[in-house]
């Protein structure tokens, strides 16, 4: 005979209940999801065993913390401790709803431990009824209780971190995507348009931003003459463009176009020039971004193709949990399942695919370097998740392994191992946090109590004593 607890957590507190007949019930699935709904029949299923209310919002906030990361909070240890039956001829079983929390109680207790199946469909019961089966607590403080822990819960996750949130990486790099594409068909839009007037500045200005800036400067080719040269060439920056284009107005093929026309295609130039130069100014936000956040990812692979995985793996800490397999065809997936499913050759790369890289390695090496590529990456991006505040030294030392590996690929030179690199960047950035200290020395003599020399980093210690130093300069210059 087993004796089943199951455990509910609800933003009240911890509720533990007690299982009725739980062989019968395991052999009666079905009569179980019907009887989930009746609270009279549910009450002769289940009994409240315990219940440990919070005593305030943020014991409820630390606590539910605890719980979707898969730890077993003090509060809820002594509460099992103290209400699970011990000892006795019946063994104890306790029902949770997470396998992951279940797995921490595990280590924790001595009971053993069960999910799904019954104690789903139990737990399905309590949630609804939990109000009727708790004295005291009305479905109205019930729904209070979580609409606050709910608020509390989103906004400490909202606001975890401002300052390196990678969620405006994720929308910048989707924003400039959809910016390439509105730009380029924009753009064909003017060429078709104006080449109506002018079709022969099509051959001679390929760009199409500038075509579409020379489209509002020039308006009527009609009215092109000498002093329009000047102009010209400031935008095409160059003296022979800008004379062929004049020479090119005065013989031109285009059909003549009315001034309210003319307006019209200048206006939307203008339109296009200014998305234009608003995606220069993103992209230059993206790279100031991409520096803050992940600086080691951009300073290896760039900053455009470092937030598209970013973006793709859905943050930069999923993103730091992926295995160096997954990021080398991260954005691939589609050609690797078909690759599976017709067993054929799976794809060798995805994202990273835009790096320079893989782009300048022969062909036949294109798969070892994408495969190498995506190991660095793995790297870099766990530094600079988990590291407390952002350089770019790593990133560097990365990208230089890298071109040591293209140039093994190619000549035969033995690169450098690992260990050694990353002692050089280790050592590169103790050299900078001791200047600092030099720099804070100078500055604020009464500022003696950091150390006079700096040995044996490893990343902890050197974030560490780089966030000091940090909140030292911001001391300083308020003194």
């Amino acid at each position: 005979m087993v004796l089943l607890h199951v455990l509910f957590e609800h933003a009240a507190g911890y509720a533990l209940f007690a299982v009725k007949e739980v062989e019968e019930i395991g052999m009666l699935l079905p009569q179980v999801e019907e009887n989930v709904l009746n609270i009279g029949k549910f009450n002769s299923m289940v009994s409240l065993a315990a219940f440990f209310p919070f005593k305030s919002a943020q014991a409820a906030l630390e606590n539910i913390n605890a719980v979707s990361e898969g730890v077993v909070h003090a509060d809820l240890k002594l509460f099992l401790e103290t209400n699970l039956p011990h000892g006795g001829k019946k063994k104890v079983a306790l029902g949770v709803a997470d396998a992951k929390i279940g797995a921490a109680l595990q280590e924790e207790l001595t009971c053993s431990i069960q999910t799904g199946g019954v104690v789903a469909e139990i737990l399905r019961g309590v949630r609804l009824h939990f109000h009727s089966l708790v004295k005291g607590l009305t479905g109205q403080a019930a729904s209070k209780a979580q609409l606050g822990l709910g608020h509390s819960y989103s906004r400490a996750k909202v606001k975890f971190n401002v300052n390196r949130a990678d969620n405006m990486i994720i929308q910048s790099i989707a924003l400039l995507d959809q910016l390439d594409k509105d730009i380029n068909t924009f753009s064909m839009r003017v060429r078709e348009w104006y080449g109506y007037h002018f079709p022969e500045l099509i051959k001679i200005v390929p760009d199409n931003s500038m075509y579409c800036r020379l489209a509002q400067l020039i308006g009527n080719r009609k009215e092109l003459s000498e002093e329009s040269l000047e102009s010209l060439e400031e935008v095409v920056m160059d003296s022979a463009k800008a004379q062929a284009i004049l020479e090119a107005s005065r013989s031109s093929m285009g059909m003549d176009i009315s001034p309210i026309d003319l307006i019209n295609i200048e206006r939307f130039s203008n339109r296009v020039v200014s998305l234009a130069s608003y995606r220069l100014e993103l992209q230059e936000y993206l790279r100031s971004k991409m520096n803050q956040v992940a600086p080691n990812l951009a300073a290896l692979i760039g900053e455009v193709v470092g937030a598209r995985l970013i973006s793709h793996a859905g943050s930069l800490t999923n993103l730091a949990k992926y295995p160096a397999s997954t990021v080398q065809i991260l954005g691939a997936e589609k050609a690797l399942f078909r690759a599976l499913k017709t067993r054929g050759n799976t794809p060798k790369y995805g994202l990273i695919f835009h790096s320079t890289f893989i782009g300048r390695a022969a062909a036949k090496n294109k798969g070892r370097i994408s495969r190498y590529l995506a190991n660095k990456c793995t790297i870099a991006s766990r530094i600079d998740c988990f590291s407390e505040v952002p350089t770019s030294v790593f990133g560097d030392k990365l990208r230089d392994q890298v071109e040591e590996r293209l140039s093994f690929y190619e000549t035969g030179e033995v690169p450098r191992k690992n260990v050694d690199v990353m002692k050089e960047a280790v050592k590169e950035v103790s050299l900078t946090f001791e200047l600092l200290r030099l720099q804070i020395n100078i500055e604020a003599p009464g500022f003696k109590s950091l150390p006079a020399s700096i040995s044996q980093f490893d990343l902890t210690t050197v974030s560490k004593f780089h966030s000091a130093v940090r909140c030292i300069i911001e001391l300083t210059t308020k003194l």
